[in-house]
């Protein structure tokens, strides 16, 4: 079948069609028709081969983390899905096992309905980031009324960040350029600031002993930490723990820990069909169109997930 994935690593030109197998189906497994990918800065990693240093000579690599789709076929014990339903997933790429391709099989545990009213490529741009978002919160564990900041507003995890965290009752105060202050505050920050050097300070002149917790949704890393209280959470992507520093709680969000949490995955799907969660598509191309996802991905200013079309 068909897939979109690299023989040898590097740029965006490395995507190409490859033919793959179909994956066998095991018990507790679905197998998706995908219909819709969306292009995540992850996947850049896998096509780099950033998180192998091996080369590739026989072996095909695919990327991809969200696809929306329709299920064909359930493995032994799964009944709480059906042949035929739409569906919204996420996946932990793995060699050939990765969303840019025509079929994927899944732990059922990764796959649930599909929100209605929004469109597959609407759907394909939610679980990845979303699922990201929801650990994070989950691991600061943070109380009504409490404060949080949130860096890389204006993106699909900051964004989703903010939506999430005006659920729970939290008090926002979010960083944006000038283009982006609308959009983040229509995704509910209680306060902008500016985007970049300054931010901490900016708010630790709101919040003098400063907020409760941060999301670092730009991976600003050690360059924001002194806008979180004595005391207070840090949730970081990309593994960063913080290193030697005592003074904060730092909560390394891995998205792979939670893939099969059917359980934060429904929620999420359950916030979109209500309007409170809001699907972001930037573009979508043809999967033949990969390589330029990628470029444009890159070359940053995207708002919203680029979705490759694989219907």
């Amino acid at each position: 079948m068909r897939a979109i994935g690299v023989t040898e690593y590097g740029g965006p030109e490395a995507l190409h069609q490859v033919e793959v197998e179909a994956e066998p189906l095991g018990a507790g497994q679905v197998r998706v028709r995908v219909t819709a990918a969306a292009v995540n800065p992850t996947d850049t990693g896998v096509r780099s081969g950033l998180r192998d240093d091996k080369p590739r000579a026989d072996t095909v690599a695919i990327p991809g983390m969200d696809v929306a789709g329709t299920v064909l076929e359930l493995g032994d014990g799964v009944d709480r899905l059906e042949v035929g339903q739409r569906v919204m997933a996420v996946v932990v790429p793995h060699g050939e096992h990765g969303a840019y391709r025509d079929e994927i099989v899944l732990p059922s545990g990764s796959v649930v309905a599909a929100p209605d009213g929004s469109s597959d490529p609407e759907v394909s741009s939610v679980p990845m980031n979303a699922l990201t978002a929801a650990l994070a919160f989950e691991l600061l564990d943070l109380p009504a009324g409490a404060t949080l900041a949130v860096t890389g507003a204006a993106g699909a995890l900051g964004g989703y960040a903010l939506q999430l965290a005006k659920e729970a009752g939290l008090v926002v105060i979010a960083d944006a350029s000038d283009a982006d202050r609308e959009l983040v505050t229509g995704l509910g920050a209680d306060t902008v600031l500016p985007r970049g050097e300054g931010f901490a300070d900016a708010v630790r002149a709101l919040h003098p002993e400063g907020v409760d917790a941060l999301v670092d949704g730009s991976v600003q890393g050690a360059e924001v930490t002194s806008a979180v209280r004595d005391g207070g959470g840090f949730a970081t992507v990309r593994g960063w723990d913080g290193g030697d520093d005592i003074r904060l709680s730092y909560h390394p969000v891995w998205v792979r820990t939670v893939a099969e949490r059917d359980d934060l995955l429904t929620r999420i799907a359950e916030l979109v069909e209500q309007g409170r969660l809001t699907p972001r598509v930037a573009e979508v191309l043809p999967a033949a169109d990969a390589a330029e996802a990628h470029r444009r991905l890159e070359a940053g200013g995207v708002r919203g997930r680029l979705v490759l079309d694989f219907s």
